[in-house]
């Protein structure tokens, strides 16, 4: 257990967010190659477009499934043990995808990381617990800035390994989850105390059990909604961004590799850099509702890209997208106590994975029909219309929440004004 002192605090973010590193650029090696090797497995476009999207929502099924009870598990024995676990987890099921002879066995693969992926819920937990309050949104911006770091070095190097192999990547994940899993054993220290744990239980650890504590408060409950929506949104690249960039612009490997390195170096300067400064001056809930709105702005542009330059300027006012994630979970903490803060993030995660099933599912069947012969749906950007009007949808949700939660708390510090003054 780290000390209660600032140096501890600091030392124990230092940690998490180096061991969220690791992992990210883990996942970020294998994404640019993934797509390709389910089309040299299905040897079509649109085929791969369907796989693709299947093989998404698999994933997100299991993160379904599987969120909650490692979030409960976390209350219960602390964050230490799981986020070793999942790393663990992870470079062995890389190690089972590198040597995958069909898509069955890459279907199983997905599966796996699905489960041992579920632990990044963990991490947020573990931020919530070393972290005030009014802290929370910086503290989550600093770890979703490591996210998009382990996305720029990741993709990189997958689009490099994927020039000489499409299975080279999946060793080199494997080797860094192996890396992130020595590194957590040795210097991680655990966060939460004994005495602020909570007994394990199945009403609460399973997906529906865990999202009742969604509709505690009217604001939960809309953040929850918002949070569906950006997820929902968010798979449009998931699905279908390697395989459009491919059809598209002709892009290969190393390039799709390149810009999503841009892209993460992009959401890395937002999250780690402009959460802190623009929520200290608009406040949590206006920061949310902005990054929402210039999110649909990026997806309307890359929609209708003449070409890969105009493709890639679009990922400027894309990229502010990043000052919604760390607000919205901001917020949503503040709802619950310090012993259920795991069970929220698995919950939250339980949302995002319900959306991680529909989406991928949803944007890959509509990629397919666009890119298919005389399909009835020949624009082949309809997908990212499409992703745009939801987060659209999203903000226009979260700016709602956010009137009525500022109006509900101006009205109960006025009655509390009014009963001091009586007194």
């Amino acid at each position: 257990m780290f000390g209660t002192s600032i140096s501890g605090r600091k030392a124990a973010i230092a940690f998490i967010l180096v061991t969220a590193v690791l992992d990210i650029v883990a996942m970020g090696i294998v994404i640019p190659v993934l797509p390709e090797l389910i089309r040299e497995f299905t040897g079509s476009d649109s085929q791969a477009g369907w796989i693709n999207g299947l093989f998404v929502a698999l994933w997100a099924g299991m993160q379904f499934v599987a969120s909650p009870t490692i979030g409960s598990l976390s209350d219960q024995y602390g964050r230490r043990p799981v986020i070793l676990i999942s790393a663990a987890g992870l470079a062995a099921d890389y190690v089972l995808m590198a040597v995958a002879p069909n898509l069955w066995w890459l279907a199983v693969g997905r599966i796996i990381a699905g489960i041992t992926s579920s632990a990044f819920t963990t991490a947020f937990a573990y931020m919530a617990d070393i972290t005030p309050p009014e802290g929370r949104a910086k503290a989550y911006g600093l770890i979703g800035a490591a996210f998009s770091a382990g996305f720029v070095a990741g993709p990189v190097i997958g689009g490099f390994l994927g020039e000489i192999s499409p299975r080279a990547p999946f060793w080199a994940a494997a080797a860094m989850s192996g890396i992130a899993f020595l590194y957590g054993l040795f210097v991680l220290p655990e966060s939460l105390a004994p005495e602020k744990r909570m007994a394990f239980s199945w009403k609460r650890a399973n997906p529906i059990g865990a999202m009742i504590l969604l509709r505690r408060h009217m604001e939960l409950t809309g953040l929850a909604v918002v949070t569906f929506l950006l997820h929902f949104a968010h798979h449009v690249f998931s699905a279908i961004w390697v395989l459009y960039a491919y059809h598209v612009f002709n892009w290969t490997p190393l390039q799709a590799g390149l810009v999503l390195s841009l892209v993460g170096a992009l959401d890395m300067l937002v999250q780690g850099v402009l959460v802190g400064p623009i929520v200290a001056r608009i406040g949590d809930r206006a920061t949310m509702v902005t990054g929402l709105t210039f999110g649909a702005l990026g997806i309307a542009i890359m929609g209708i890209a003449p070409s890969s330059l105009w493709y890639c300027l679009a990922l400027i006012p894309n990229a502010l997208w990043g000052l919604a994630m760390p607000t919205l979970q901001s917020l949503m903490t503040r709802r619950v106590s310090e012993s259920e803060q795991g069970q929220l993030q698995g919950a939250t995660m339980s949302v995002g994975s319900i959306a991680g099933i529909v989406s991928p599912l949803f944007f890959g069947a509509v990629y397919a029909l666009t890119v298919q012969p005389n399909s009835p749906l020949p624009y082949v950007g309809l997908s990212y219309f499409i992703a745009s009007g939801i987060l659209l949808t999203g903000a226009l949700v979260g700016w709602y929440v956010a009137r009525n939660a500022s109006r509900e708390e101006k009205s109960i510090a006025a009655a509390g004004a009014e009963t001091g003054t009586g007194g």
